[in-house]
């Protein structure tokens, strides 16, 4: 039996400067698309009519946080 399932993807700039979409399918799997004009998936984006969500800067972190993600402490 053959999978009819059409796949939905919805698009967020990963980017302030525009140069990669985050790509989301309907099962809630994540790609990174180059804004390459040669890139299939950039491609069929471009000629879906789609758009993209704007792009959101995460939040700054502290010394603290960004010592945090690498195992450290600030007294280390």
């Amino acid at each position: 039996m053959m999978n009819t399932t059409t796949m939905t993807f919805s698009y967020t700039w990963a980017d302030a400067e525009q140069t990669s979409l985050r790509r989301e399918d309907n099962q809630g799997n994540i790609a990174f698309v180059p804004t390459d004009p040669r890139n299939p998936h950039y491609a069929e984006f471009l000629s879906s009519g789609a758009t993209a969500a704007p792009y959101v800067a995460p939040p700054e972190l502290t010394p603290e946080e960004k010592l945090a993600r690498v195992g450290l402490t600030v007294d280390e």
